[in-house]
């Protein structure tokens, strides 16, 4: 098994939104691999943060590639708009309350060229995504409780990217593990440690002077 590069994909959520280009620029040229969009409709999640409009915006931005993050109820109904927004990735949930049919909105965004995800809550088994894994370019494993920013990293949740590194390494090792939620220097290196590497961080980035130092301390350099 080759050794998976880290990849760092900061969440746009934790940015400061009245300069937004300029902290989309800032954070391409500290090293940024990815950039993360998280999109939350108040009934899938407790809060509300941005649509497709948003997403576009930071496309003209940037080059990177848009990390689409949808913690939303009907996904499959919203999906156009965000591939006409210029999401490179979007990952939709497993759970029954996002309402909507997880393998066939898995193989719209395949068939629209987009890379497919899916995500699991922290109260949400393993076995709910099993099925899928085959048709996944990248799981993600919720470290915190999806919906706010800032919460504590929950280590429990390792023994969930174990078993997706496990399958991974039986089936070619192809599948993105992603994991997102109180990411930090020490917690990235727990996770890459069990098999992420895809690691999504907004405060740990967006709040520090240099995003440039902060994206390395993650990569554990």
């Amino acid at each position: 098994m080759t050794h998976q590069k880290i990849l760092i994909a900061p969440s746009i959520l934790a940015a400061d939104f009245s300069r937004l280009e300029d902290e989309v620029q800032r954070a391409e040229e500290a090293g940024s691999d990815w950039l993360h969009l998280d999109i939350m409709d108040g009934h899938f999640v407790d809060n509300i943060s941005f649509g497709p409009a948003v997403v576009a915006t930071v496309r003209k931005h940037t080059k990177l590639p848009l990390d689409v993050h949808l913690m939303i109820e009907h996904a499959d109904h919203y999906l156009p708009r965000f591939f006409e927004a210029g999401a490179n990735s979007i990952t939709i949930h497993v759970e029954p309350e996002a309402n909507h049919d997880v393998g066939q909105t898995l193989a719209a965004i395949r068939g629209a060229g987009c890379g497919a995800g899916l995500a699991l809550n922290p109260a949400t088994p393993f076995e709910a995504i099993e099925p899928y894994l085959p048709t996944l370019d990248l799981l993600l494993v919720m470290t915190v409780h999806p919906g706010f920013g800032g919460q504590a990293f929950r280590p429990e949740m390792m023994e969930k990217v174990k078993r997706a590194k496990a399958w991974r390494d039986a089936n070619g090792g192809k599948l993105h593990l992603e994991v997102d939620g109180g990411i930090n220097a020490q917690t990235a290196k727990l996770s890459t440690e069990n098999g992420a590497d895809v690691l999504v961080a907004g405060t740990s980035i967006f709040r520090t002077k240099d995003y440039g130092a902060a994206i390395r301390e993650l990569r554990g350099r």
